[in-house]
């Protein structure tokens, strides 16, 4: 069984509310749980609290091996809660990201460059005949 830390949703049409469940991974996303750890209102306003997490039931189902979902580690680096490992984890795989997206960028600029330069060589090309016949 593969269990996960995620968000279910809750609250109604254009007011999300969000509880932070444990669940297996194979479950819906708003059907049944196995423990609910915490809660994320987005939308919280005046005296209301907009994120809790109970960090002792976290630490209990990490080290027996829950996995944590991006966007629930996002919240715990944001609000800085959880355990260090999760949130240096979130860290880590977010600096990947940006490297990753950095050489996208850089092997498509290449590309195109390469393209360019493919395409004025042959108007080069094309040009060069058409002025030899004219000796």
């Amino acid at each position: 069984m593969s269990v996960k830390i995620r968000l279910m949703r809750r609250g109604r049409n254009k007011l999300p509310q969000y509880d932070i469940v444990v669940t297996d991974s194979r479950r819906a996303r708003d059907k049944n749980f196995i423990e609910k750890i915490g809660y994320h209102h987005p939308l919280a306003r005046g005296a209301e609290t907009p994120f809790m997490l109970d960090e002792e039931s976290l630490n209990a189902w990490v080290s027996k091996g829950a996995q944590v979902t991006d966007v629930v580690a996002r919240l715990m680096v944001k609000h800085n809660v959880g355990p260090e490992k999760v949130r240096k984890g979130y860290e880590a795989q977010k600096q990947r990201r940006i490297k990753a997206h950095a050489y996208v960028a850089k092997v498509k600029t290449d590309s195109e460059a390469k393209k360019a330069a493919k395409e004025a060589k042959a108007a080069e090309a094309a040009a060069a005949p058409a002025e030899a016949p004219a000796a």
